[in-house]
Parts: C-alpha cells; structure tokens; sequence
C-alpha cells in the first residue's frame, strides 16, 4: 500500500499519537496507560505497556489478551500490526511496517510503501528484535534477542540471527533450549 505521511491530517494525527506515548513515557501510571490503550485499533484485557512505548497512529494496532510489551518498544505502524493473545514482547522491539523506495529518484517523492505484520498466539520476540515489513510470526514461534526478521516464521520454531534463520523445532520439553535466548 502507498500512503503519503506528510499530508495535514495525518501529521496532526500523529502528533497528537506522540504526545500521548511522550505522556505515558513521562509518567507510566494506569491512567497514561489506560490513555494509551483507548488509541488502539483493539486492545484485549490484561495487556501491560512498559514505558517507554512509541507508535506513529495507533488505529492501526491491535492487541489480543494477555499481551505484555516490555521497555523502549517502537511501532511503526503505518500498515496494520496484529499481535495475538499471550505474546512476550521484548525490550527495544522494534516493529517495522513502514518502507521506502530503494530508486533515490523515486524517494523524492517521499511516499510511504506499508505492509501489515501479524504476530500470532503465544510468541515470544526477545530483546532488541527487528521485525521488518509483511512479516507473518506463526503461533508459538520464539524470536532470538537481536534478530532481523525479514520473512514469515513457521509456528512453534526457534529463529534467530540477521536474518532470523530457523534454529529448531520447539515442542514442550525444551526449556533449555530455549532459556539460551
């Protein structure tokens, strides 16, 4: 999808999204919180935002249950970003869905290209993890602190690296496994 950011309506838009993470930032109360949470798409109950949460228009998130988003995590959501129930996210998490042209002439028409994420049931995204435009995570998979993820991940499988590469398998008697990332 093109989409251009720098029209009136979207900048007042996102100004009044970033006061609002800046707010929460600031003073990470159940209010702020709260404040936040009413910016989403969808939020499902028991969802917990560490400070420290920035995101560009917030209609475009949607949070199932249960979800927990640790320190300094970046939505750049000019796509859509889903996240199921039950997800880890963790800290310095980036969440990318907003790309550019590759061709110099093309980027001086400063267009946007947006394509959704979706991050599904029960995944974990360790710490400082890139997850790149039109990315799928599968239910269960588990994302290696430190990844770049730049194509879909298969459920209930460990990826790591940049890019992520698929490292194992996971059934339910590898927690050591995976307490290595």
């Amino acid at each position: 999808m093109i989409f251009n950011s720098l029209t009136p309506e979207l900048i007042k838009h996102r100004n009044q999204v970033h006061d609002t993470c800046r707010q929460f930032s600031r003073s990470p109360s159940r209010g702020n919180l709260t404040r936040l949470k009413t910016l989403f798409s969808s939020c499902g109950e028991e969802v917990f935002i560490e400070q420290g949460f920035y995101c560009d228009y917030a209609d475009k998130i949607s949070l199932g249950k249960r979800v927990y988003i640790n320190i300094n995590c970046t939505l750049l959501d000019g796509g859509l970003i889903t996240i199921g129930d039950d997800c880890l996210i963790g800290p310095n998490v980036q969440i990318l869905t907003i790309n550019h042209a590759t061709s110099p002439k093309e980027r001086l028409d400063k267009k946007n290209y947006a394509s959704n994420v979706n991050i599904e049931n029960n995944v974990w995204i360790g710490a400082g993890v890139i997850i790149l435009p039109g990315v799928c995570i599968a239910e269960g998979a588990v994302i290696g602190a430190g990844s770049v993820v730049n194509k879909n991940v298969q459920a209930n499988c460990l990826y790591a690296g940049n890019p992520a590469k698929k490292f194992a398998l996971l059934r339910h008697d590898d927690r050591d496994l995976v307490s290595l990332w």
